[in-house]
């Protein structure tokens, strides 16, 4: 399979933190400071976003239960490594598969210690492993995603949130290809989902409440949960 592309001319974005000039590839909607590590909107761009067709075949099974799962340390990448995704990543697959009844070859696992490169936490290739998530999904499914590892904010321009920040996970080449945008995440793994099917999404990121970008928010407290 064909993991990536090649590189694709750049444009020069300012960082709206440090002021520090950082390329954007084409298409991004949003890049990340190498130097402060802030995330800044490309243009405006807002709510359109680009359309990635699924690999019909990721390599994994497609049973009824399937689960991608993301973890990245960022080895060499960033300035402060994380040192708990991996092993997030590891206690996940074993609970779903010795707990939970899912098939090894319906796990799909995406990290910085991968050798293939198709098992690498880029940005192309979490974008292909959302949509195999549920491509075809029917109901019945019981669906699993997990990131691990870093998350940022970019203000909004289409008013859609709050507190006017998109939420961001940071792909392993997030530096280079810009972070994953809340508004892509709900895109590629809330909307195809039909009735009866069931996703759970377990985030473990900066500013990740809202990374699904979903019409409501749990606010906990010691005391009680409110809707």
């Amino acid at each position: 399979m064909n993991c990536g592309r090649g590189p694709a001319p750049a444009t020069m974005v300012r960082c709206r933190q440090c002021s520090a000039s950082v390329a954007a590839p084409a298409g991004a909607r949003a890049v990340q400071c190498m130097q402060c590590c802030c995330v800044t909107r490309v243009g405006g761009a807002g709510r359109q976003l680009s359309v990635v067709r699924p690999i019909p075949n990721f390599g994994g099974g497609r049973g009824k239960k399937r689960a991608v799962l993301v973890g990245i340390k960022y080895t060499n990448t960033r300035a402060c490594e994380l040192r708990g995704p991996i092993n997030d990543v590891k206690c996940m697959r074993y609970i779903l598969t010795e707990r939970f009844g899912f098939a090894n070859d319906c796990v799909l696992i995406l990290t910085d210690e991968e050798r293939d490169p198709c098992r690498q936490p880029t940005k192309a290739n979490i974008r292909m492993a959302m949509h195999w998530l549920v491509q075809g999904c029917s109901s019945g499914d019981s669906l699993v995603f997990q990131f691990s590892g870093a998350g940022a904010q970019v203000p909004d321009c289409d008013g859609d949130e709050r507190d006017g920040m998109d939420e961001a996970i940071c792909p392993v080449d997030s530096f280079q290809q810009g972070p994953i945008l809340d508004d892509e995440i709900n895109q590629a793994i809330v909307r195809p989902l039909v009735h009866g099917v069931k996703l759970h999404a377990i985030v473990d990121a900066c500013h990740s409440a809202t990374v699904l970008d979903l019409p409501y928010r749990c606010t906990f407290s010691k005391q009680s949960v409110t809707d």
